[in-house]
């Protein structure tokens, strides 16, 4: 049995390894992970494995992006692909920590300016040159309410783009904010062709949805180009020859759409897949035992949570929402339906984002307490209700556990599933009761963990599908992402934390710890703590 276990924050690993397998030494920087019992080192290739390239990986994903543009959307199935195709100025490490991208070097020019510097000799998909008006171009258009871009509050507090030279670019915002370089690590600062992006204007002229042109023809600076997409069967990759840096390993990948669990470990098990992602927890074990396959895990900066939404009967009233965030017993779902995968959430940010205080006390378990307080709010006979998931296996399996929890207290939940492209524009809608659903801190900074998820001005698709409109939240949020001062930044978010168990708008569930399923052949996997696959040096040994 193999495994491989990527702890984050280089976890002391404790356990001896049984066998290692070492290649040989050589000049050459490329790396390979040796998987062995629960432990992985990297160790140099030999000169035979190091010219080992080619092939098309495949994987196996649970759902289709909605789209390929990454300023018009917002879900992880999307983003995934776009990942390989597009670059942002500025990238995170495997630690989170800020690291050069397109941009080389950024610095404050003062409180509400920031210069950057762009790296020479990139050149677009297109053949087009990377340069500042690119930049520009790609940050207005994020912020454009013709675009109306679910990314859009990344980028909002920007007030002017100005281009220096060609390859020097100034941004200024409207007031300090302190988390920007951060925010420009985000997905959602991929930098799209010119050319695409005016095409793309150009249709939205003729009637077209913004986005329509470049879901078609995305054009990024990344190591993969886009090839093919056949919807709800695959999007295909291929290999950027000019690439700016080392090109990728692989010639192709291949994101095959694969929705049932089952079917994905079953494909993984014949090699009709190189990676399914995800895998339940309740496949580890299956995969473990399998020849030939391992699972990698990765912790993570993500929330999965279960919403109310505040602005519908009985949920307006807070009382009935702390009545069921108290009937629900976390633990017998994080331990029964996720195999203890994962770290009980007390809220919503992760331990590992800028934010966290562990001080910060949520509500306990207490069915008893429950009732009081439905039978104080005028319900103690319950209600019926209805609780929505998108046709995952884990998030269906966590409704039926909450349906047969809250039933406990006298209400009664019809259990309403739905594919994720209309679960997410209903639940943007308001159209729901309670939900299902997760977000990822991917800035790694609370702004962005808290920001869009409970902000007023984030209704809807950019995050809040709580419909939470607290003015004390706002102001303590809009006041935390102005502030250079990092001490008095953490004690805004505590505050706001705080009040957030007060208002408990969400049940925050758990943080994630991400699983892949793999088959030994695929070499030098990673996921970042935000979820995404890292597939430049990613290949295939024979």
């Amino acid at each position: 049995m193999k495994s491989r276990i990527k702890w984050l924050f280089c976890m002391a690993m404790a356990i001896v390894l049984a066998s290692i397998i070492v290649g040989c030494g050589n000049d050459t920087n490329d790396t390979k992970e040796i998987r062995d019992g629960n432990s992985h080192i990297k160790t140099e290739l030999s000169t035979e494995e190091s010219d080992f390239r080619g092939g098309d990986l495949v994987i196996a994903t649970s759902a289709d992006a909605v789209s390929l543009d990454p300023a018009t959307s917002n879900d992880i199935p999307s983003v995934n692909v776009q990942e390989n195709i597009y670059e942002t100025l500025i990238d995170f490490d495997e630690n989170m920590e800020l690291i050069p991208k397109l941009a080389t070097d950024w610095k404050e020019i003062d409180e509400t300016t920031w210069e950057f510097t762009l790296r020479e000799g990139v050149t677009f998909h297109d053949g087009s040159p990377f340069n500042a008006s690119v930049v520009k171009a790609n940050m207005e258009r994020v912020i454009d309410p013709a675009v109306a871009s679910p990314r859009a509050l990344l980028y909002d507090m920007i007030t002017d783009i100005e281009v220096i030279d060609d390859y020097t670019v100034r941004i200024k915002t409207e007031k300090p904010f302190a988390p920007l370089p951060a925010h420009l690590a985000h997905n959602g600062g991929g930098m799209v062709s010119l050319e695409a992006i005016e095409k793309d204007y150009e249709a939205m002229e003729n009637g077209e949805e913004p986005g329509s042109y470049i879901n078609e023809h995305p054009i990024g600076t990344g190591y993969f180009q886009f090839q093919e997409w056949e919807r709800e069967q695959y999007i295909q990759l291929v290999r950027y020859e000019d690439y700016w840096d080392e090109p990728a390993y692989v010639d192709t990948v291949t994101f095959k759409v694969v929705p049932e669990d089952l079917t994905r470990i079953a494909e993984l098990e014949t090699g009709d897949v190189h990676i399914s992602d995800p895998i339940s927890p309740s496949d580890v074990a299956r995969i473990e035992k399998t020849d030939g396959l391992y699972v990698n895990i990765q912790d993570s900066v993500n929330l999965s949570y279960i919403g109310f939404n505040v602005q519908k009967e009985p949920f307006d009233d807070v009382r009935v929402r702390q009545a069921v965030a108290m009937a629900i017993d976390k633990e017998q779902i994080i331990d029964g339906l996720y195999g203890g995968v994962g770290i009980p959430a007390i809220g919503p940010l992760a331990p590992i984002v800028f934010g966290y205080d562990d001080s910060v006390k949520g509500l306990p378990f207490d069915q008893e307490e429950a009732k009081a307080l439905l039978r104080e709010a005028g319900y103690k006979d319950g209600f019926t209700t209805t609780i929505w998931t998108n046709d995952h296996r884990e998030r269906i399996d966590t409704a039926i556990n909450i349906q047969a929890q809250l039933k406990e207290i006298g209400i009664e939940v019809e259990i309403k599933t739905m594919d994720w492209g209309t679960y997410l524009e209903r639940t943007a809608n308001g159209e729901h009761d309670i939900f299902l659903l997760g977000w990822s801190a991917s800035t790694a900074d609370a702004d962005y963990g808290l920001y869009a998820l409970f902000h007023s001005s984030q209704v809807g698709a950019p995050g809040n599908r709580t419909f939470i409109q607290n003015h004390e939240i706002d102001s303590m949020l809009d006041e935390a992402r102005e502030t250079l001062d990092e001490e008095k930044r953490l004690a805004l978010y505590k505050e706001v934390q705080e009040k957030l168990m007060e208002e408990s708008p969400m049940i925050y569930l758990h943080h994630q710890q991400f699983l892949l399923g793999a088959r030994d052949e695929v070499r030098n996997l990673e996921q970042s703590p935000n979820q995404l696959l890292q597939l430049k040096e990613v290949y295939l040994e024979e």
